[in-house]
């Protein structure tokens, strides 16, 4: 079974429909007990990363997935889902620079990318790691990306990397933790076949 995190963040019917591709039962929750029990956890997320630190914290999102790690259950975080696993998340705003508590779960600083246009929004090409699980069959294909911050510094055991007015992480890789910037709901076949290939992992 996999669970989506239901922390008020995210399009959950959406990733639900998606993850129901994969021919694993899905159940939309935020109760602690099937969080931390189900076979995989998808932990989604739009919007600024202090809002959504702030809405895992109010329901324990960040203990479960903790948790999660701790018992080597698989993980995996979406758009701001994969951007509040990380220690730091700085955001511009109205007041100047704000610098927000993530997860942890990984070292680095989430940060506003550096391009003239803002968000990064439609289909982009990323360059995979070698030996990727995720991206398997899947290593030349575009997926679709609404940001405009992202972490910079690679992490975990594998690194994949996309570009838009410089580098930034595009998915990572780290044992029973894994993370995409990108929607793979929204990211038409290739997206669904990266679910696949994580559901073939749990």
């Amino acid at each position: 079974m996999i669970a989506i995190l239901d922390y008020g963040s995210g399009n959950l019917r959406s990733a639900q429909r998606a993850c129901e591709t994969t021919g694993k039962e899905v159940v939309i929750t935020r109760d602690e007990k099937v969080a931390i029990e189900a076979e995989g956890l998808l932990v989604p997320g739009v919007g600024a990363f202090a809002s959504c630190m702030a809405g895992l914290i109010a329901v324990g999102g960040d203990e479960i997935i903790r948790r999660r790690r701790q018992l080597d259950r698989p993980t995996l975080g979406i758009c701001v889902g994969m951007q509040i696993l990380f220690a730091h998340g700085s955001e511009k705003s109205r007041n100047g620079a704000m610098r927000t508590d993530g997860v942890g779960m990984w070292e680095g600083e989430v940060s506003r990318l550096e391009a003239d246009i803002l968000p990064h929004m439609g289909w982009n090409t990323v360059t995979s790691a070698p030996m990727s699980a995720l991206f398997s069959g899947i290593e030349e294909e575009s997926f679709y990306f609404v940001h405009s911050y992202a972490a910079k510094s690679a992490v975990g055991e594998f690194t994949t990397w996309g570009n838009y007015g410089g580098s930034f992480v595009a998915a990572v890789e780290d044992g029973s933790l894994s993370a995409t910037q990108f929607h793979p709901e929204k990211s038409g076949s290739a997206g669904l076949k990266l679910l696949r290939n994580w559901a073939d992992s749990l």
